[in-house]
């Protein structure tokens, strides 16, 4: 019973409100909204009053800091910070002791500590990595008196290598008592014994001129000069040839004008080729697969799944000697086989050895005169070390990546690669005067001091592995600066995207060369700029994250251009201050390079790209494809050319047509001239937003600043995202860790660069139904990327 404790009980009909206003539900709505855009606003306002920078600043964007160095201001501590000494000063320290990959920890701390003081948050990165390291070796010649003797007692010693360089009293790095053996990085333990063949280059060609000649190479030991193509695909061949061995060196013929044979003293005393000197190296199969080769794809970490490692390292021994102890092996084959010059101009042309007495005949040798090769490796998991540096900038998801390697394969590496590691200190404690002065960058810069370089990329390799989907969304650029200088010579290798950068950095750095006054870096390079292929740190950046890339230095060649004893004892402090650059003033030059570059793409509104270089480039690579389908007589004018023709795995069986390559080729042109239109308009109007970004915006137009900001923000988004339009996930055929459409090493020349690497690798093996597979594929990517831009 209800009373009144309780509540009623009683169902009770009422009727429905009457509503106040008429159509009250879209009034609620639209107060709802106004209120909320009100409030919008507000903040929006505040957040522009917050962040408006000093009128005072040209060109300053939200989150600088208030003490603000203009652009100018920064380019000119960047110019006026490197100095020669303190270059020299760098250069001593990494060069004063052996530093091999995994075993250069105290110098990947002491880098770090160099940046924490230059005030650069800095930390040492590990990857646990396969790897090899040197336990012992032997090379000899061993004659049998007795042709038909089966006793072991009638082999003889004819000549024992001593597989060392000399020790020279003016160079102290030489007579190390820890000194780095020779040796090959990833080279295969084995003890062999066998006639021998002397290969020329090792190309996938000068093999074939062999076969073609009947030479017997199943069960050899080839001899193959240093030089061209990568030497690891030298090895490469020779396995698939059934070969057991594999002895390189070095011909002082490719050396050019300055040789002994010339008249020119030898290193220490002049600037020719020391007749000991021997270039190490790594022989991973470099083209198929970079870092480390048991985590192909994923990041060496420990607790990693280990992959095989057959097909990305050689299972058949190889040694690196020196030309001195090449020659009694070269000479034991004069008069045993075909001679160099009965298979043409490729096989004569830069053979230096004759007047030492050298007949360059290919052999095989005869049954009673063999090489022993004994090569013993210790395989190991082991740490290595990159170091990395950070300043932050304003905006989180624009990244620009600035790397060096720091291991090298001797005591030495004063050109490579510690001439790049002195010019990337200079280079960050420039930056790190601009932060004492209140700067900070646009975008964010990240410093590497890579490890493990040399054997195969694998620092770099792995942390890219490890950071993919950060850097994928994030990296605008990767700058690598390998060799930062071993001579006056001025040498480019970049994506299209920054070759208006670099035309633009080189042109405000006054060249050391000051035989006219007032010369830049520009006005005495020849301009030329190569396409990215591999063996240097940007290959994962470019090939396989599609991140745009470009690696300089001076570290080309001129015909008086001392001899360069690459991966030798005597890549040393002393011939650096002797030869390579005295007085260092190159390193200074290289360092103000350096930092402009990174200046210019960190600090710049709009990211310093060019869209329209990238259009106009493919539009020369599918020229380029053209002439391979329809010349027949190839007229090879450049080293280059040569080496690329003569690396080529030539099909034997035809699949397809190559007349249904036509007109998907007129195609490509065709998408082509679409991402060009596109991309003009972008660069048009990055131009014309540059412009704006550098007027004075008064703080009461915030909404026009925040229109510019939001354009400027969308426009560099296009750019950065390019690249990553001829990434193809599949990868290219037989290496599909490479993932990129446009750039890839050749597939038998590992350093040079290839261009539509799938495409012209098909063409090359007649297969002419996979060509046509390719065109389709880099068709789909062109058009994805005028998609990106439009």
């Amino acid at each position: 019973m209800a009373n009144e404790h309780t509540p009623l009980i009683t169902t009770v009909t009422v009727r429905e409100a009457r509503p106040r206003y008429p159509h009250h539900i879209i009034r609620r709505f639209c107060t709802v909204a106004l209120g909320s855009s009100l409030i919008a606003l507000f903040i929006t306002f505040l957040v522009s009053v917050v962040f408006a920078p000093p009128h005072s600043t040209p060109h300053s964007w939200p989150g600088h800091h208030k003490k603000h160095l203009t652009y100018e201001q920064l380019q000119t501590i960047l110019l006026e910070t490197p100095s020669p000494a303190r270059a020299a000063e760098w250069q001593q320290y990494y060069t004063a002791g052996p530093h091999l990959a995994g075993k250069n920890l105290s110098q990947a701390e002491w880098t770090r500590d160099r940046w924490e003081e230059w005030g650069i948050k800095s930390d040492v990165v590990a990857y646990d990595t396969y790897i090899n390291y040197p336990l012992d070796h032997r090379l000899a010649m061993l004659e049998k008196s007795k042709s038909d003797s089966t006793d072991e007692e009638a082999w003889k010693v004819a000549f024992e290598a001593t597989l060392e360089e000399d020790v020279l009293e003016e160079d102290p790095t030489s007579g190390l008592e820890d000194s780095v053996p020779t040796f090959h990085g990833y080279s295969a333990s084995g003890n062999v014994t066998g006639s021998f063949v002397y290969v020329n280059y090792g190309t996938y060609l000068d093999y074939e001129d062999l076969l073609d000649a009947n030479v017997s190479l199943e069960g050899k030991i080839a001899v193959a000069r240093y030089g061209g193509i990568f030497r690891g695909l030298k090895v490469k061949r020779a396995q698939e040839l059934g070969m057991i061995g594999c002895v390189l060196f070095t011909d002082p013929g490719d050396d050019g004008e300055i040789t002994e044979a010339n008249g020119y003293d030898t290193y220490p005393n002049g600037p020719a080729r020391h007749p000991s000197s021997v270039q190490r190296g790594s022989v991973q199969f470099l083209s198929v697969s970079p870092g480390d080769p048991t985590t192909p794809g994923w990041p060496s970490k420990p607790g990693a799944p280990r992959a095989p490692v057959d097909g990305a390292i050689p299972s058949i021994p190889s040694l690196p000697i020196s030309f001195a102890e090449a020659l009694p092996i070269l000479k034991a084959l004069n008069g045993h086989g075909p001679q160099a010059k009965d298979f043409g101009e490729y096989w004569t042309r830069n053979a230096g050895l004759g007047y030492k007495g050298v007949d360059y005949n290919v052999g095989p040798s005869p049954d009673n005169l063999v090489l022993h090769l004994r090569n013993e490796q210790e395989y190991t998991t082991t740490p290595q070390w990159d170091v990395i540096g950070i300043i932050n900038g304003t905006i989180p998801d624009e990244v620009i990546v600035v790397g060096n390697h720091r291991d090298a394969w001797i005591a030495g590496g004063a050109g490579d690669p510690n001439s790049g590691s002195a010019v990337l200190n200079e280079v960050i404690r420039g930056f790190g005067q601009a932060l004492e002065m209140g700067w900070k960058p646009l975008r964010t810069i990240v410093f590497a001091s890579w490890d493990g370089e040399e054997y195969g990329l694998v620092g770099s390799t792995e942390w890219v592995e490890e950071y993919l989907p950060w850097l994928s969304v994030a990296n605008v650029a990767y700058v690598n600066v390998d060799v930062g200088v071993r001579s006056p010579v001025f040498e480019a290798s970049a994506a299209p995207l920054l070759h208006k950068l670099i035309y633009d950095v080189t042109a405000l750095v006054q060249s050391p060369n000051q035989t006219v006054e007032g010369q830049t870096v520009r006005d005495v390079w020849d301009g030329y700029i190569s396409t990215m292929g591999s063996g240097s740190d940007f290959t994962a950046f470019q090939d396989y994250a599609g991140i745009p890339s470009l690696s300089f230095g001076f570290g080309g060649e001129a015909k008086d251009s001392p001899i360069y004893h690459y991966h030798s004892n005597y890549d040393s402090y002393h011939w650096m201050a002797e030869f390579g650059d005295p007085g260092f003033a190159y390193h200074k030059a290289m360092a103000q390079v350096l930092g402009l570059s990174v200046a210019k793409l960190a600090e710049t509104p709009l990211v310093s790209l060019n869209a329209t270089d990238y259009a106009s480039a493919l539009k020369d690579y599918i020229k380029k494809v053209e002439a391979k389908l329809s010349a027949t007589d190839l007229e090879l004018v450049t080293e280059k050319d040569i080496f690329e023709f003569r690396a080529r795995a030539v099909g034997t069986e035809v699949t397809g047509d190559a007349d249904i390559l036509e007109e998907p080729l007129a195609r490509l042109y065709q998408s082509v001239g679409e991402l060009k239109s596109a991309a003009i308009k972008l660069d048009e109007k990055a131009e014309k937003l540059a412009k704006k970004a550098n007027e004075h915006i008064p703080w009461w137009k915030w909404i026009s600043k925040l229109k510019l900001l939001h354009e400027i923000r969308f426009t560099n988004t296009k750019y950065k995202n390019i690249e990553r339009a001829f990434l193809y996930e599949p990868g290219l055929d037989s290496r599909p860790w490479f993932k990129h459409v446009v750039f890839a090493p050749g597939l038998w020349t590992g350093y040079a660069g290839a261009v539509f690497p799938g495409l012209v690798e098909s063409i090359d093996n007649k297969d002419f139904n996979k060509a046509l597979e390719w065109i389709a594929i880099i068709d789909d990517c062109i058009k994805t990327a005028t998609k990106t831009i439009e």
